[in-house]
């Protein structure tokens, strides 16, 4: 592992403990937020309502097996888990975990709860039918986020869910100016990765595409991709 895919670790695990925990907590919360904030929380949103969705449609969410990489709040977890679903929650950030298992207490009986950890993407273990990792690989490099990906593929029996932040030109010029990660309460790096190169890191771990998504908001994009075992 490279000192910079350290550096970006540090980043992201002493943002979401500190001033990106509260933050973050307001954004994916249901209380007063400014307009740019009410926007990323209506994309993240729907980026969570559209793997909700695809899950369900399969038939079988009820007993499903999931781990939900990078859960911050537990956004995704939740309604998983209430649809009865055996989620394992973990995220870098200890704080987030925490105010996750705080919402899963206030909607869920004790039985049904996700279970949640503070754990580092890397040192995850176990085996799951589905593995979920949403707005994670945008704290990181491609190599690294290749080598997230690598990891989570060895942990999904069936199935493997990403989101993204797609690299386009358009995108990338609303990066440059401020348009796509506003605000300087932001402080990890944003990183956009090539689809082509998410699908060819896929592919490399025996997945093939199976279903797509593409969540666009003023100041959200999150391509969505559904891997499965070929």
């Amino acid at each position: 592992m490279t000192n910079a895919a350290l550096d970006d670790k540090t980043i992201v695990r002493d943002y979401f403990n500190s001033t990106g925990f509260d933050r973050w907590r307001r954004i994916y919360g249901d209380g007063q937020v400014n307009f740019v904030q009410k926007d990323i929380r209506v994309g993240h949103q729907q980026t969570v309502d559209s793997v909700v969705a695809w899950l369900g449609a399969d038939g079988n969410l009820a007993g499903l097996l999931v781990c939900d990489a990078g859960c911050g709040v537990g956004s995704l977890s939740i309604p998983l888990a209430q649809a009865g679903a055996l989620v394992y929650g973990s995220d870098i950030s200890e704080k987030m975990v925490g105010e996750a298992q705080q919402k899963a207490q206030q909607v869920l009986p004790y039985g049904n709860q996700p279970t949640f950890m503070t754990q580092d993407l890397a040192q995850l273990g176990g085996k799951y039918d589905t593995v979920i990792c949403l707005d994670v690989l945008i704290h990181y490099p491609t190599q690294e986020a290749a080598a997230m990906i690598t990891h989570l593929a060895s942990l999904a029996d069936r199935r493997l869910i990403l989101s993204f932040a797609p690299k386009t030109l358009g995108l990338t010029v609303l990066k440059k100016i401020g348009g796509l990660f506003p605000g300087p309460s932001k402080t990890t790096r944003a990183y956009q990765h090539k689809e082509a190169d998410i699908r060819s890191i896929l592919e490399k771990n025996g997945f093939s595409i199976a279903r797509t998504g593409m969540t666009s908001t003023r100041f959200y994009y999150s391509r969505i991709l559904e891997a499965v075992r070929s």
